[in-house]
């Protein structure tokens, strides 16, 4: 990745491929009221599906586990 994006950037990243926030969290299995929590600042990313959200957007470095793998 080339950075961490702000939010702004993240929904324009979003924009440039056509995708609304509903449309992400479905293809990414995440709740789609925390991708908009993320977004706006309300929810900052630090655990749960929250942190998932924010690294699957690019605003934050980090890991999301696979929980399906057993």
């Amino acid at each position: 990745m080339h950075g961490i994006r702000t939010a702004a950037q993240a929904r324009a990243w979003l924009d440039q491929q056509g995708k609304s926030v509903q449309e992400f969290a479905r293809e990414h299995g995440v709740d789609p009221a925390t991708t908009y929590q993320v977004l706006s600042g309300r929810k900052k990313g630090r655990r749960g599906e929250s942190h998932k959200v924010a690294v699957l957007l690019g605003m934050k470095e980090g890991i999301v586990p696979d929980y399906t793998t057993g």
